[in-house]
């Protein structure tokens, strides 16, 4: 019964997490960056790695600054990179380094964003031939273009 409820908590933090994704695409950026920085607070700095990774990465999403964007998609790296071989964590790492040389490219550092982008590209290995995985692929070749990068 407690192996039950253990498994069925990391289901809700990230049915949680989705919900607050939800109004943020609905158009409520605030609303959302404030819901999901309580869910921060609540999971402490001992929060599951996959939780924490999931909420800075969706929390960088929400900023108006870049520089503050570009903070939380750094935590959400370093979250998923705490968390070693955690199941899930690497396909994240495409959409993770993606994020971080779009950022870089709106701080107008070019060289960190190909930096990143060639370890997106590295990573997408990882991605299935699914919705999501072609997103993340496309949006590789569209930042590849726009940087000059080619495959």
């Amino acid at each position: 019964m407690a192996e039950q409820r253990e498994q069925a908590a990391p289901d809700a933090v990230l049915t949680r997490i989705g919900q607050v994704v939800i109004l943020h695409h609905a158009g409520d950026r605030e609303e959302a960056r404030h819901r999901l920085l309580d869910l921060w607070t609540e999971l402490g700095e001992d929060g599951d790695p996959l939780h924490r990774c999931t909420l800075a990465h969706y929390l960088a999403d929400t900023q108006d600054d870049p520089s503050d964007e570009l903070a939380w998609d750094l935590r959400a790296l370093t979250e998923a990179e705490g968390a070693g071989s955690a199941p899930g964590l690497r396909a994240l790492y495409p959409s993770l380094h993606l994020n971080l040389a779009a950022d870089y490219v709106k701080l107008g550092r070019a060289e960190a964003a190909r930096v990143h982008l060639r370890r997106a590209r590295g990573a997408a290995g990882v991605l299935g031939d699914d919705g999501y995985g072609d997103g993340v692929r496309a949006e590789i070749r569209r930042l590849e273009g726009w940087l000059g990068e080619g495959t």
